[in-house]
């Protein structure tokens, strides 16, 4: 055998590189046992994501007809608009809206409308089919 050869083999791992190897791969499991309980405590309660989602039979709601129903702990409105209630909506200056959006981008369906039942000034719910404009209205403080 020359030098040659014995240059050109690769040399074997010792039983420290063996040693080093399992410490890191050790370590490394450590780390990662003691990190996932802090990740994990992050995700959501399973009582929450129950409540994430609710489902609401639409076929049962005729038009012009508003249907209440809870999610989150908050009412939430779902109306059946009638023609006459697209045709106007979509038909209104957005210049006189206090919050101007087209109705296309407010709602997914046109037939349908889904807004959450929560005054925004005082958290108070508010009544359907009242008010000036025979739409939603707060009884706290008459808006």
């Amino acid at each position: 055998m020359t030098s040659k050869d014995t240059a050109a083999k690769p040399a074997e791992p010792s039983r420290r590189d063996i040693l080093y190897i399992a410490t890191g791969a050790a370590a490394a499991g450590a780390a990662a046992g003691m990190v996932w309980p802090l990740i994990a405590q992050m995700n959501p309660d399973a009582s929450i994501l129950a409540l994430a989602s609710t489902e609401v039979d639409l076929s049962s709601v005729p038009e012009g007809q508003i249907v209440t129903v809870k999610w989150r702990g908050k009412p939430v409105f779902v109306r059946h608009r009638t023609p006459a209630e697209i045709k106007a909506a979509e038909d209104t200056p957005l210049s006189v809206l206090p919050d101007p959006e087209a109705d296309s981008k407010r709602v997914q369906k046109p037939e349908w409308l889904v807004i959450i039942g929560v005054c925004t000034h005082l958290g108070c719910i508010p009544t359907g089919k009242e008010g000036e404009y025979n739409g939603w209205f707060c009884p706290c403080h008459g808006s």
